[in-house]
């Protein structure tokens, strides 16, 4: 598997172009070709040798540039300390901006509901999974990330007693993912996620995943230990 066709493959999804069936599976196939040649031709780049990735069309798809922080990692820091009862109008709005809620966040657990709206407004085009207010359910969603080489804006499931807890991954160091998520001390904000509790990594199936792996940092936020 070639990730930088891939990365490209995902591109192509997220604009809209179709590379058949076996989706973004890193291999520079006929229904690739044919995307690539789609896309170059629709954005008038003059190259010897259409359907083939070089840099004017990794540029022509963004992919030649430095990470950027995923739409819904921008998105969910704008949210950032907003409570579910000091904010609870503001919040409430904001889980009901993309058309559907669970409900009130001062009386029901509003992880899932938070990162669905994330991902939601940010990639419309994005298969959402069944239920995303069932933490656990995130497992199913998108494609799945390695738990020991986490990128920038994955989503991972945690179990706790009683449920689960959804987050998305901005950060790591050795025993900890760094957390950004709802419903943690009842608010948008970033925490320490033990290792041992997260049940797997997943990432959208139509935006490209970052190649490079999160390094360790230090962050001295709290241990999160109970996000009901």
């Amino acid at each position: 598997m070639d990730t930088t066709v891939q990365t490209a493959q995902r591109r192509l999804i997220a604009l809209g172009y179709s590379v058949g069936n076996a989706g973004a599976d890193g291999i520079l196939g006929r229904a690739t070709i044919a995307a690539l040649t789609k896309f170059q031709t629709d954005r008038g780049l003059d190259l010897q040798y259409p359907g083939t990735l070089g840099p004017k069309t990794l540029a022509a798809l963004d992919l030649d540039k430095s990470p950027a922080l995923p739409p819904w990692i921008s998105l969910a820091k704008t949210k950032m300390g907003l409570n579910e009862v000091r904010d609870n109008k503001a919040l409430s709005s904001f889980l009901k901006s993309d058309g559907v809620t669970l409900g009130d966040p001062a009386k029901l657990p509003w992880c899932g509901d938070f990162v669905e709206t994330c991902i939601a407004v940010s990639l419309p085009r994005e298969p959402m999974i069944a239920n995303p207010y069932w933490a656990l359910n995130w497992l199913k969603f998108g494609v799945e990330v390695p738990k020991d080489q986490p990128v920038m804006g994955a989503i991972g499931a945690a179990e706790r007693n009683g449920g689960g807890h959804v987050f998305f991954v901005v950060g790591q160091d050795t025993n900890y993912y760094h957390a950004l998520g709802g419903n943690q001390s009842n608010s948008v904000s970033i925490v320490k996620m033990d290792k041992g509790r997260v049940r797997g990594l997943r990432f959208p199936s139509t935006y490209p995943m970052p190649s490079d792996v999160l390094p360790y940092t230090t962050f001295n936020g709290q241990i999160s230990v109970n996000e009901a």
